[in-house]
């Protein structure tokens, strides 16, 4: 009769492995060998395709037209002080300076206006989760998230409403309004507002509440630092408003890096005298100066600019390419060099003996 203590014995559970190849680790196996026969031709596969790769890559980043202004500091139209001391002096006064430019070259095809930025750090992890991706489905509730705080609720009209949209990422929306004026055609560049936001964007991460934009947010104020009201932001088109306005959507999408771009506006080119791009010439950018950025030594810029088939400028991507072909070749030569002159050949391999000599 088996005793309680080996009765309890069989109980447990053995840790030993099930007996599986896998588990046994008796599973088939290959490792490579590196021998000179297979490193080196890899190395120069590798540089040979790599080179001819940044090549093209540099090629089509060059044939990109780009033409970039710093109005950071831009002084305020007829007066000798800049629309950044005068808009923190004046409690946040709209401020209008201009900056005269010339393009020294024809911008063929299609062009973009974009904003620039730099030291902002839009990929801090408070300011990052600081927006409630429910409100933005069109979902109003009158709790916003408590990711939304201290950005979720303000005074108007001596009541305390909830915001919309909610959050420090909203409530610090790019409000510069940029017009740029060609002096030859002596008109306006004709621009697009929509048509600048990913689609997936603007179909499945922003939605409108149904009904009435006016009415839906009836019970809801504005960011604290906004002009004007989420169903206000584009008074000429109906449809680019509220949650959907892609001037949001755009500013919504956090950069990764402290120095980013978003893209502003697409030149029209159904236009009478811009149907080819923008012709070379003095133009004037005229800036309707509202946001801050000196206070935490950022700049901001205006950037104009054409595509390739692999979107804007830059050179990174080719130089990279470029520079690992060129290290592949080069030590591809150093070690086939070592391999001819210090190498053993193949008999002296065949014929070594624990008594050889070990050089």
């Amino acid at each position: 009769m088996a005793t309680s203590s080996e009765a309890s014995d069989q109980n447990v559970k053995s840790r030993r492995p099930a007996e599986s190849a896998f588990k046994q680790q008796r599973l088939p196996a290959w490792q490579p060998i590196l021998t000179a026969g297979t490193v080196l031709p890899t190395f120069f596969v590798i540089g040979i395709a790599f080179i001819p790769v940044g090549i093209g890559l540099l090629y089509f980043s060059d044939e990109v037209k780009e033409h970039v202004i710093d109005y950071t500091n831009c002084l305020k139209e007829g007066e000798n002080i800049t629309c950044a001391d005068y808009i923190k002096q004046s409690s946040m006064d709209q401020c209008i300076c201009r900056v005269t430019f010339n393009l020294t070259e024809d911008f063929k095809g299609d062009v973009y206006f974009y904003y620039g930025l730099s030291n902002y750090y839009q990929n801090h992890r408070r300011y990052v989760k600081s927006r409630d991706d429910s409100q933005l489905l069109g979902r109003l509730s009158l709790t916003p998230s408590t990711d939304c705080l201290p950005f979720a609720y303000a005074v108007e009209d001596g009541k305390t409403k909830p915001v919309a949209p909610c959050g420090a990422i909203a409530n610090s929306l790019f409000n510069d309004t940029l017009t740029v004026r060609s002096q030859d055609l002596n008109k306006d560049v004709p621009v697009l507002r929509t048509g600048i936001a990913w689609d997936s964007d603007k179909e499945i991460k922003f939605r409108n509440p149904p009904g009435d934009l006016k009415t839906a947010f009836a019970n809801f104020t504005k960011p604290e630092n906004w002009r004007l009201h989420v169903w206000e932001l584009d008074p000429n088109n109906t449809d680019n408003n509220g949650f959907q306005n892609e001037d949001l959507i755009v500013w919504m999408r956090t950069a990764a890096l402290p120095t980013f771009r978003k893209l502003y506006r697409r030149v029209d080119h159904t236009q009478v005298g811009f149907s080819t791009g923008l012709v070379k010439g003095p133009y004037v950018l005229t800036v309707e100066y509202n946001y801050p950025v000196t206070d935490f030594d950022g700049t901001k810029s205006f950037v104009i600019s054409t595509t390739s088939l692999l979107g804007g400028k830059n050179p990174f991507l080719g130089v990279a390419y470029v520079v690992v072909g060129t290290l592949c070749l080069l030590l591809g030569i150093v070690l086939l060099v070592i391999h001819v002159k210090c190498s053993k050949s193949t008999t002296e391999m065949i014929n070594v003996n624990p008594r050889t000599p070990y050089s």
